[in-house]
């Protein structure tokens, strides 16, 4: 009886043991997939296409995935309807996984103020303006802006010594600060080269093209020569206007020749710069300091001429369409913004 129990005892540990090899195991981790994933959120109040701001955002996100692996990011294009941005940005803090949002713009701030405190277990960073950090706690968020008035001046410099008529304009998306900080250092440095009439026109809108032309060619008309566009998706319609009229365009944010070479070289023939803002480099940078852990949250960084944060496109265009004493002074000018011997006007205190 006892050996029949034994050899019972011994068959029934065979078998578990057999059943536990088996069966169902853990699954191994896949060797390339990285150990601390990072959720980040683009969140753009517009959509993507402008070939201007909002894709150089982009741009910044796809060379974050590109040298960072364990950095995953999903864009949420919130539309061109101002009612709906307060509404995605709160659907997407609640809802979405993320470590960090990203997101921008003068009008995306208030509402930041708004929602980040109700998350402080999560990080936000937002672009080309400041959140005002007296308003509530927020310790979370990390503010970065742009000189765009440095930026905006040495593209002023330039047209007024390219100019042969005296008379240059520029179309800014809306009357808003940001848009007439680019406008006074535009200005600045134009009349600083002997230019007579700057034209200013808002075109009360981003992504307008038809307003962008209408508004350049009657600048065109009235003796214009080159006209800046600080207008986003309007500004497509400067470009347009350009090359009709045989005259010049400025890009602003992008390299905006090179982005349109890509689909229409005629055009790209008829913008010799752009004033960069250099969103991209800038959501680059800050991501690597919030991987390496030196991002300063609760603070606001402007960066200028000296930081790489603005400047003017130096591309084949620049170089072929631009005589040789231009481009000494434009260097000559971009030194004297860096070591702060030029003061450029803005309109923030």
């Amino acid at each position: 009886m006892k050996k029949n129990l034994v050899v019972f005892m011994s068959l029934m540990i065979l078998t578990s043991m057999l059943l536990a090899a088996c069966g169902p195991s853990e699954p191994a981790a896949t060797p390339d997939e990285p150990e601390d994933v990072i959720r980040v959120v683009n969140l753009i109040n517009g959509v993507l296409g402008d070939k201007s701001f909002f894709d150089s955002a982009d741009r910044g996100m796809q060379r974050v995935m590109a040298d960072f692996p364990q950095v995953q990011v999903k864009t949420i294009e919130a539309g061109i309807d101002p009612a709906r941005w307060q509404a995605a940005l709160e659907d997407a803090a609640a809802n979405e996984e993320y470590d960090v949002m990203i997101l921008g713009t003068y009008q995306m701030s208030e509402f930041l103020e708004i929602v980040a405190p109700q998350y402080p277990d999560k990080y936000f960073i937002i672009y080309d303006v400041s959140v005002d950090y007296t308003k509530a706690d927020l310790s979370n968020v990390y503010s970065v802006t742009y000189k765009q008035n440095e930026g905006s001046y040495m593209a002023g410099v330039y047209v007024g010594l390219m100019s042969e008529t005296g008379v240059v304009g520029v179309v800014g998306g809306q009357d808003i600060p940001v848009i007439n900080d680019f406008i006074v250092g535009y200005e600045q440095g134009a009349r600083e080269q002997g230019v007579s009439n700057v034209i200013v026109q808002y075109a009360g809108g981003w992504n307008d093209p038809a307003k962008g032309k209408e508004l350049a060619l009657a600048m065109f008309q009235q003796g214009a020569d080159y006209v800046f566009q600080v207008a986003g998706g309007t500004g497509v319609g400067v470009f347009e206007a350009a090359q009709e009229m045989g005259n010049f365009a400025i890009g602003v944010d992008s390299d905006q020749a090179q982005i349109i070479a890509e689909t229409d070289p005629a055009q790209a023939e008829f913008i010799p710069t752009s004033m960069m803002k250099n969103v991209d480099n800038s959501l680059y940078r800050a991501m690597k300091m919030f991987i390496e852990g030196t991002l300063p949250f609760g603070e606001a960084e402007a960066l200028g001429v000296a930081e790489g944060g603005v400047g003017l496109a130096k591309n084949e265009y620049y170089e072929r369409m631009t005589p040789d004493d231009v481009k000494a002074t434009i260097e000559q000018i971009e030194q004297d913004l860096i070591n702060g011997s030029i003061v450029v006007d803005t309109v923030f205190n």
